[in-house]
């Protein structure tokens, strides 16, 4: 029990550590560092030896682990690091009646109503004139009040996404501006600040709860919880691997906006990468393209579990639940990448390490959503199979998993690389 306390004390660390996707892929760049992995310069050599290697393009972050005698594919884990929320517009102050707010744009697609009245932080990275990259995290800053009751009869409440989600600041009279802030955190001038990509992020760090402690709440587990596992997978099979297939970790951003980006699931980063570390190896196009056949891809992003109150949104034949293993995504119009080959891949890992696992399908009147899964399977043409822990108030500003599917993750996703 306190091994199982500890791990997940770890994870609800990563989520602090990773307020963003930027955050999120220095932090995996970090710990593989500390675990051993060597840092690429993407604009510089290929490395061309054995051992473990990650890099980072923006909020993505990629790994690969080379064994001493390659003779066969790539194994590979995807996720990504992006998670809904909102994203400051260039110009960020405006003043309303006596208030300093701030102007967001809604990124993805939140459940709206679940982030009002949190204390806000933003985190990003804010780029300087001479070019400098800097990561900022502000701590609690800003809130999107609700209106009080007495001064809204109505039934339902839907806000509107341009005029009730814009967070307050400060007071007029304080004389705040955003740059400033900005400024003092990192300290630096206001002038010197050239653009910067934040995000909205709830302060309120990870808890456990619940009888026997069995759940844990937190924000942005969308997709870290697949981030971390795939990490923790990475870094215990690197650690004694004697197959022969490469092993790679790939953790894009943007996939809540679709994917289409220079690090997007979408873009090129995952295939430079195949491509890069296969003419390292020697192989030409030919040889690559060999590789690639006898490659797989598990793709790890969170799955619905079933919610007791709403269960006719499921399909009543498929209800996986929080608690009892990781869940297999199928869908029949390929929204998700799994087909017969690569369930029974997954599976088999599953098995393998005596790990639970269950299977989602969506009720034919509630369409699901889709993940990098496809994109992966369509670009590279991979065997691919999604999957995901069980997750309730999928988008909520906090959302909720079981602790041991978490710790199953891990099982399974080791017991897929190292075959």
């Amino acid at each position: 029990m306190e091994g199982m306390e500890n791990t997940i004390e770890d994870f609800i660390e990563f989520i602090a550590q990773s307020p963003s996707s930027y955050h999120a892929a220095e932090t995996v760049a970090g710990r593989l560092e500390e675990a051993g992995f060597n840092r690429v310069d993407e604009t510089a050599q290929w490395p061309t030896n054995p051992g473990g290697h990650v890099m980072v393009r923006g909020g993505a972050v990629m790994a690969w682990f080379v064994p001493e005698n390659v003779t066969g594919g790539f194994r590979i884990i995807g996720s990504h690091t992006d998670s809904p929320g909102f994203m400051v517009k260039p110009t960020p102050d405006f003043h309303n009646t006596g208030w300093s707010q701030l102007a967001v744009e809604v990124y993805g697609g939140p459940i709206i109503h679940t982030w009002f009245d949190r204390e806000l932080k933003l985190a990003g990275q804010v780029v300087l004139k001479d070019g400098t990259r800097r990561l900022v995290d502000t701590g609690a800053l800003v809130r999107i009040p609700n209106l009080a009751i007495h001064l809204h009869r109505e039934k339902n409440f839907e806000p509107d996404r341009q005029v009730h989600v814009q967070p307050i600041m400060a007071l007029d009279s304080d004389g705040v501006s955003f740059a400033q802030v900005l400024a003092d955190i990192l300290e630096v001038s206001a002038y010197d600040i050239a653009s910067f990509n934040l995000v909205t992020v709830d302060s309120q760090r990870g808890e456990v709860f619940g009888a026997g402690h069995k759940f844990l709440a937190a924000g942005r587990m969308d997709n870290l919880t697949s981030v971390w596992a795939s990490m923790q997978a990475m870094i215990a099979a690197a650690a004694d691997y004697s197959g022969g297939d490469v092993l790679v970790m790939s953790a894009f951003d943007h996939e809540e906006v679709g994917s289409s980006s220079r690090y997007g699931a979408a873009g090129p980063i995952l295939e430079d990468v195949l491509t890069r570390t296969a003419s390292a190896l020697g192989k030409d196009d030919e040889g690559r393209r060999q590789m690639y056949a006898q490659s797989s891809c598990i793709s790890v992003d969170a799955a619905h579990s079933v919610h007791p109150n709403y269960a006719g949104k499921h399909d009543p034949t498929h209800h996986p639940l929080i608690g009892q293993g990781p869940v297999t995504k199928i869908n029949a119009n390929q929204r998700y990448a799994s087909d017969a080959t690569s369930i029974q891949l997954w599976e088999s890992a599953c098995e393998r390490a005596n790990v639970p696992f269950q299977r989602f399908v969506g009720n034919n009147a509630v369409p699901c959503g889709s993940t990098i899964g496809p994109i992966t399977a369509t670009r590279l043409g991979i065997d691919t199979v999604d999957v995901g822990v069980p997750l309730m108030s999928m988008h909520s500003a906090r959302e909720l998993v079981g602790v041991q599917d978490q710790l199953w993750m891990i099982d399974a996703l080791e017991a897929y690389l190292v075959g």
